[in-house]
């Protein structure tokens, strides 16, 4: 968005309210309750400090992508502060993935769901999960196609640890929020043939970020994910995607 920066803590705490009444105003357009919706805050290479700031304003919910860089600052952060990561898991990485996140949101693949379950289950403990759907069918994007999700869906159901809670999406970029609608209803109504299918809900759709949120939230998003808007721009070493802003 134009004009962010990296913030402190009063520019932190201003953001976010400006930031939940665009929620609130946006839940009331869809004759939704803004209790039907999450703010979660990207905190991806943002400083623990950060956090510990947005928690003081009054966020508690948090995404990450990096398995390494959460690993190091979570025991920094406030014990109010939850996690969840929204990157792409390697298998490699599962293990962390399981231990130490409230929910994984990018599985995108049966192999990937089994060695989570494998490992929460050595952790001794159930995992939430999102499957990620890559909706605009882009080869640089990670995600379930429709189809195979729906071919694959009761295989997945059968993986005793995790708890599927529902869908998520990255639209393609686009200055225009407004061509985001389009895959955003893609992903509801995936998410009706998929109850329809499965004969149970999944009350959850990860949808909208910080330049298509409110968009998002009138389709039916229940989580919206939002950094650059909360904390201002990222510092990064090297070029990387825009994946979770």
């Amino acid at each position: 968005m134009p004009g962010i920066r990296f913030t402190g803590a009063m520019e932190i705490a201003e953001n976010i309210a400006a930031i939940q009444k665009r929620v609130d105003e946006a839940c009331e357009r869809a004759g939704r309750s803004p209790d039907s919706v999450r703010l979660m805050a990207v905190s991806k290479t943002q400083p623990a400090g950060a956090i510990r700031e947005a928690v003081d304003a009054g966020l508690t919910l948090f995404g990450e992508n990096k398995i390494q860089e959460a690993k190091l600052k979570m025991p920094e952060c406030p014990p109010a502060a939850k996690f969840h990561f929204i990157g792409h898991v390697q298998t490699n990485k599962a293990r962390d993935a399981a231990k130490l996140f409230a929910m994984v949101h990018g599985v995108d693949s049966l192999r990937l769901a089994e060695e989570l379950n494998k490992k929460a289950d050595q952790h001794a403990r159930d995992l939430p999960i999102l499957l990620e759907v890559n909706v605009a069918g882009e080869a640089s994007k990670n995600g379930y196609s429709p189809e195979t999700l729906l071919t694959e869906l009761e295989q997945l159901l059968e993986l005793p640890r995790l708890e599927l809670h529902g869908l998520m999406c990255i639209p393609p970029f686009g200055a225009d929020p407004e061509r985001s609608r389009p895959y955003f209803q893609r992903l509801v109504e995936l998410q009706d043939r998929c109850e329809q299918l499965i004969g149970v809900p999944l009350p959850e759709l990860s949808m909208g970020m910080s330049g298509d949120f409110e968009i998002a939230i009138e389709e039916g998003s229940t989580i919206v994910r939002v950094g650059t808007a909360i904390f201002g721009q990222r510092r990064y070493a090297n070029t990387q995607s825009r994946k979770e802003t």
